[in-house]
């Protein structure tokens, strides 16, 4: 049954509970000051942003690892409903040869006594991609509970 085998979809899913209230959290994401001082996995700096959180806007976040060379990710808002929800694409720019563009989907849903993040993000080609933007991310939402404090 060659040719007839459907491709694997890698998907991203993540949850979050931070103690801190649905409208805050929303605004640390959407609020590019804020977003340059938690953005990226553990050692990592945003130096240079481009970010207007606004349908249909195109954003560009330059990242610097504790170790090599400044690298891009980029894409388009989607939706921006604030306080619940942001959607993006992302993609890098110069991409890995297993990188495609993915759409990532951030849910904010009041919870006692905060919020819940539910991030979204797919479809990789590999699971490999996946599992180093699950890293990432996992980092990436640790910081922004420490930024909220």
């Amino acid at each position: 049954m060659a040719g007839s085998e459907q491709p694997t979809e890698f998907r991203l899913e993540l949850e979050k509970l931070l103690a801190v209230p649905q409208k805050r959290v929303f605004a640390a994401f959407v609020d590019a000051e804020q977003l340059r001082h938690w953005w990226g996995p553990a050692g990592y700096t945003v130096s240079g942003l481009v970010f207007d959180p606004v349908e249909g806007a195109s954003y560009r976040i330059d990242m610097q690892p504790p170790d090599g060379d400044v690298f891009h990710l980029c894409g388009t808002f989607r939706v921006v409903d604030a306080p619940r929800l942001v959607s993006f694409t992302f993609v890098y720019d110069e991409p890995d040869p297993d990188d495609q563009e993915t759409l990532v989907t951030v849910t904010f849903e009041p919870r006692d006594p905060g919020t819940r993040v539910i991030l979204d993000q797919g479809s990789f080609k590999t699971e490999a991609r996946r599992e180093l933007h699950r890293r990432g991310w996992t980092d990436t939402l640790d910081r922004l509970e420490q930024w909220l404090g």
